[in-house]
């Protein structure tokens, strides 16, 4: 009877604290989550982690820890290639700021070309924004003659280590035609990152 009335007691414990917490009762006064004040210290993948060590009493060093273990290190390749994509993708914003006409060139809009760009990374975080820029021109202006050059094509040749060059020439085009159709790229990009 003893043990059944101290696992009554257990049970609603436990449900009235539950209830409290779906309530929203707490001693928040806004701004998140603990109300500290702000989001937590770093960026992107990063973010949070320089104070997560400190307030969980270093059990957090003890999760990345085991995550790279048990993951036979999948887990710190994984947060290399999330911190690669973001610094790629704060260099593209900072490109589109500085270059506002690189959109118009290419028939789209800055959002657009952001989003995609974003989605190219995906699949291969060192792809710098110019090789997508220069894949989407390259696209628009060799499509018709040559149905083999895609962007997609050309990222899938650059994202398995062949340069711009071989992967055109990968897709049908000779040598002094891909130098031509890079050439005739580069300076169509090249014209619309003057015109502000």
């Amino acid at each position: 009877m003893r043990k059944l009335i101290v696992l009554t007691f257990l049970v609603l414990a436990l449900a009235t604290g539950a209830f409290a917490q779906g309530k929203g009762r707490g001693g928040g006064v806004g701004g998140g989550r603990g109300s500290g004040g702000g989001p937590p210290t770093g960026t992107g993948v990063d973010r949070g982690l320089g104070n997560a060590s400190s307030r969980s009493g270093g059990r957090s060093d003890d999760g990345l820890s085991n995550a790279s273990t048990k993951s036979n290190g999948r887990s710190d390749d994984g947060l290399d290639r999330a911190r690669r994509a973001s610094s790629n993708m704060r260099k593209a914003d900072d490109d589109l700021n500085d270059h506002p006409g690189v959109p118009r060139a290419l028939h789209t809009n800055a959002n657009d070309l952001r989003a995609g760009y974003q989605s190219a990374l995906a699949t291969n975080p060192d792809l710098t924004f110019g090789n997508y820029v220069s894949a989407t021109r390259l696209d628009q202006n060799l499509n018709r003659r040559f149905p083999n050059v895609t962007r997609d094509a050309i990222l899938s040749g650059l994202a398995s280590g062949r340069s711009l060059g071989q992967t055109l020439q990968d897709l049908g085009l000779s040598n002094d035609e891909s130098k031509d159709a890079r050439k005739q790229a580069e300076a169509e990009l090249k014209a619309a990152r003057k015109n502000n």
